[in-house]
């Protein structure tokens, strides 16, 4: 196997995130969570004295793989958790949409990219950040599978919040992605679609590795 570069594009609360880290493990590549760039972007809007557009001039943003988590560093401040709350989660999407946080964004990504072997999930890295990937996935599943997965998960991490709610802004947001006028979610044209509805994790993470060899 050549040093691929796999790109996972798919609405939020598909799985990406967890499937490409664990193919990224399997393969001994490097894991590139884009979307936790964004994240980092939308607590920088919420939490800087002055306008966020102005402060990502300047901004100092890293990732690292330890212990089979990516941690994210702020200005040597570590904001893993701190990027996945309810907040975070309401701002990324119209953040996102920012023409100067994507450029800044996607010329971090693209370099990171640009030897192989890496793994990169988003909402549009097949279709615009990593058009020439070896390897393109669309990863995806039903609105209410999405909403159960992230009930989940923010339970576990102490947040109470009603499912249908979760299902309602999971359904918003899918709106605002395919709609937005920069680089919409979409499926590319050579990206291949899988339904993560009824799979495990594993079974997910069995179907890309296929693909790859």
């Amino acid at each position: 196997m050549k040093n691929l570069v796999i790109a996972i594009d798919g609405p939020a609360g598909a799985g990406k995130s967890t499937v490409a880290q664990l193919v990224a493990q399997k393969l001994q590549y490097l894991y590139i969570d884009t979307g936790a760039m964004y994240r980092a972007v939308a607590y920088l809007a919420l939490n800087s004295e002055e306008n966020f557009l102005t402060a990502i001039d300047n901004i100092k943003l890293s990732l690292t793989y330890e212990d089979g988590k990516t941690k994210v560093f702020l200005d040597d401040k570590n904001i893993t958790d701190d990027i996945r709350t309810p907040e975070v989660t309401k701002l990324v999407s119209s953040v996102a949409q920012e023409p100067k946080v994507r450029e800044k964004l996607i010329d971090i990504q693209r370099d990171l990219a640009k030897n192989g072997k890496v793994v990169m999930d988003g909402r549009d890295i097949c279709t615009n950040v990593l058009p020439n990937a070896d390897v393109k996935i669309f990863l995806t599943a039903s609105i209410k599978e999405r909403a159960r997965r992230r009930w989940l998960e923010l339970s576990q991490k102490g947040y109470s919040i009603e499912e249908e709610k979760i299902q309602e802004d999971i359904a918003k947001r899918d709106k605002m992605d395919m709609e937005r006028e920069i680089a919409p979610l979409k499926q590319a044209h050579d990206a291949i679609l899988l339904d993560t509805t009824s799979l495990s994790i594993d079974e997910a993470v069995a179907e890309i590795i296929k693909l790859c060899q």
